[in-house]
């Protein structure tokens, strides 16, 4: 496989990913049936943000499934299957078990008193489902990815054959299919609907292999997904927009909600290859802070929705608080209490940072 070169263009995809969900979650705030998801609900609606949060709900998720996938592609190109194993199980196991245990019951201790619930400790994954589904794609598929990079690095004609399909618009092709083939025998109540179920579970699957796939077809697939982005952006704009007017956004045949959710992840990463391709200390930074706020950001948004409901102020100021409060609250957590107490760290899937030695220490103080 090629060489290792940091991509940052995935980094920002993986930082704008988790943004956009924490403000598609606090708009679930904000619509008629969010308490019945275990979010605490605004007095007053507004069903006009859903309109929004639908062009997002097709793709937002599948995007993470597969940049899930390339960093594994990424790890595989330095790190065995026990490395892998070994690493992943500290960045991801650990986190989703201490979160079920520690963070998730919390928000809902709020989500029970704020409606007058009896305080029942809760053990589930709720929004942290995503994290155990991502452990098991690791898990099952990691040796299949190995088989294919080691037969690549020995040169077998399959392995070379592959590279060149999926660099080639016949591999976007054989990605189309297969996700239209999950949606059709899934057939999901509702497509956008991920969370601990087959039809989100098969989903992640696929898009977490190709997400392998397209990492492992090299430079390629990039140039050509980067040539075609705008058009593929065209297109999905227009399919959501189908999806709107004809047919009421949630009776989209699935096969079309599925082509659309394909186009808008394809345009991002065409995007973001051409635009965002380059570091920063800004992006090193989120990019550490991204876990760490998404793991904690419920308890914040139940939090923030516990006190701004209760003011009587108009319904667009409340959600802009919201916002302002759950950011604000994801992110001085992060930088005060989890990015600086090191046995916070690893709960929170971030790398435990080692004390220098007592002789630099003490070379450094002579100096």
């Amino acid at each position: 496989m090629d060489s290792i070169s940091r991509r940052h263009d995935i980094d920002w995809i993986r930082v704008i990913a988790i943004g956009l969900l924490l403000i598609y979650h606090i708009a679930i705030s904000f619509q008629p049936w969010g308490g019945m998801l275990m979010f605490l609900k605004s007095e007053e609606s507004m069903e006009w943000v859903w309109v929004v949060m639908s062009a997002l709900n097709v793709w937002r998720i599948p995007l993470l499934f597969f940049v899930s996938g390339m960093g594994v592609s990424f790890a595989l190109k330095r790190r065995d299957w026990v490395g892998l194993m070994k690493e992943r199980t500290l960045r991801i196991l650990v986190p989703f078990l201490f979160g079920m245990l520690a963070i998730v019951p919390l928000h809902i201790y709020i989500w029970q008193d704020y409606y007058s619930q009896a305080l029942d400790y809760v053990f589930m994954p709720f929004h942290l489902w995503f994290l155990g589904n991502i452990f098991i794609y690791v898990a099952v598929l990691s040796p299949f990815f190995l088989l294919i990079k080691k037969a690549y690095q020995q040169n077998k004609k399959w392995a070379l054959q592959l590279k060149r399909v999926f660099s080639s618009p016949v591999g976007l092709v054989i990605m189309a299919v297969a996700f239209i083939a999950e949606a059709e025998i899934m057939n999901p109540a509702s497509f956008e609907t991920y969370a601990m179920n087959m039809h989100g579970f098969v989903l992640g699957m696929l898009a977490f292999t190709f997400g392998f796939l397209f990492i492992y077809a090299g430079e390629d697939f990039w140039q050509m997904i980067k040539k075609t982005a705008w058009p593929f952006l065209i297109i999905a704009f227009g399919l959501y927009l189908t999806r709107l007017m004809v047919f009421e956004i949630i009776y989209a045949p699935r096969y079309l909600m599925s082509i659309e959710s394909n186009l808008w992840v394809l345009a991002v990463f065409g995007l973001g290859y051409k635009y965002l391709n380059r570091g920063s200390a800004r992006l090193n930074y989120l990019s550490q802070a991204a876990y760490p706020v998404y793991i904690l950001h419920m308890l914040f948004l139940n939090l923030s929705g516990y006190f701004v409901f209760g003011w009587n102020i108009a319904v667009e100021l409340q959600f802009v608080l919201v916002i302002v409060f759950t950011f604000l609250g994801c992110f001085l957590t992060y930088e005060f209490l989890v990015r600086r107490i090191r046995f916070l760290r690893p709960l929170f899937g971030l790398k435990v940072i080692k004390s220098p030695s007592k002789p630099a220490q003490t070379q450094l103080a002579a100096q």
